[in-house]
């Protein structure tokens, strides 16, 4: 997979159009296309611009960093779906108790939110550890 392959899959992933790319990163549509078409490679001013556009860095645009797995919608949904059991099962226990004080609203988020990232980290492992060789986008 080239530069531009992974520029492409990237737009796709973020749904947005080449000319979005363009407007955000100042870069011309015209220099895209000539990615696109493999006439131009992307200057290292140029990658830098569109890496940080998408939060990635230069070394992964250019192949040289291996492509980290993400989470799909339905990875999102099970994770909600995991995280209101587990929360709904925290509010149906009886009040958690802190220092003798029923758990105020506010905590009951900080749980959440720290559920949720772990939530999150662990599902990301598990399909960097767990995905078989042959459906890994490498």
């Amino acid at each position: 997979m080239d530069t531009f392959d992974k520029i492409s899959r990237l737009i796709e992933q973020n749904g947005i159009t080449q000319a979005d790319l363009a407007r955000a990163t100042g870069i011309s549509t015209g220099l895209i296309s000539q990615w696109k078409k493999r006439t131009q490679k992307p200057s290292a001013e140029k990658l830098a611009l569109v890496a940080d556009y998408f939060g990635v860095s230069v070394d992964y645009l250019m192949g040289v960093e291996k492509e980290k797995p993400t989470l799909t919608k339905k990875d999102e949904r099970d994770i909600a779906r995991t995280l209101e059991a587990v929360m709904n099962d925290l509010d149906n226990s009886g009040d958690l108790m802190f220092d003798g004080d029923p758990m105020t609203d506010e905590a009951r988020e900080s749980i959440r939110a720290a559920m949720k990232l772990g939530l999150e980290a662990a599902k990301l492992k598990n399909k960097e550890r767990f995905t078989p060789k042959k459906f890994r986008k490498e």
